[in-house]
């Protein structure tokens, strides 16, 4: 039975996926910051799902070590990275602390718990990493969206050591995930809605949550047997 791990599990794309794998037979550890509402309800049904909460706002220096020593002791064969912190500051009016805040959530901690899970992978032979992005970092993000965009920019860096990994049949890739229709998009100040953002996707329509997770799972999986290293785009044509 592979063990997944799913950061920001409680997103309307996360708890859809953790759905999914459970479904398939999969143990999963679906981690959340504060609000689990779209986890309850399965946890309920499925035995296989646990819960983790930890806010990554409040993780410090100090405090990084046996946050990642609780993650690496677990060893899982599947991480998919779905943090989206976002604070709706754009390139006129973000500061250092915003802008390392953001790229400590979205893009740091999340590294370094990956990091810490490839040796396991390595040693079991197998093993796959799926980091979400965000197609905003193609067009620099939005106005109200620059620390967001760059760290899901700093995200998508995938270390040269990957070409190791595949030889243990790690594979590591990126998934730029397009408009979407999630919660997420709506905590956006003034971002571009309905038909005007829509006529700017050459699919003229948005993504759905099931659309995405597809995806997702399909790299993140058996599916998968041969990909790594690349960042794909699922935003219709954006």
């Amino acid at each position: 039975m592979k063990k997944v791990l799913i950061l920001g599990g409680s997103s309307d794309i996360g708890a859809t996926l953790v759905k999914r794998f459970l479904e398939n037979g999969y143990k999963v550890h679906a981690h959340y910051s504060k609000n689990k509402k779209n986890l309850n309800l399965l946890q309920k049904k499925f035995k296989n799902l646990k819960l983790i909460k930890s806010d990554f706002l409040k993780i410090n220096e100090r405090k990084i070590n046996n946050l990642l020593k609780n993650f690496k002791k677990n060893k899982y064969d599947i991480i998919i990275n779905l943090i989206g912190f976002i604070d709706n500051k754009g390139y006129e009016n973000y500061n250092f602390k915003s802008l390392i805040i953001s790229l400590k959530i979205n893009a740091i901690i999340p590294n370094l718990i990956i990091r810490e899970n490839i040796k396991y992978m390595k040693k079991k032979r197998w093993g796959r990493i799926v980091n979400c992005s965000t197609v905003g970092v193609k067009y620099g993000g939005g106005e109200y969206s620059f620390n967001y965009n760059l760290s899901k920019h700093f995200l998508e860096f995938i270390p040269g050591k990957y070409r190791e990994w595949a030889a243990n049949n790690v594979l590591i890739n990126n998934i730029r995930i397009g408009h979407a229709k999630t919660k997420i998009h709506k905590r956006m100040k003034k971002i571009l809605k309905g038909t005007k953002r829509i006529k700017l996707i050459p699919m003229k329509r948005m993504i759905n949550v099931k659309e995405v997770s597809e995806y997702i799972f399909f790299y993140s999986t058996d599916l998968n047997s041969y990909v790594t290293g690349e960042t794909l785009s699922v935003s219709g044509g954006e």
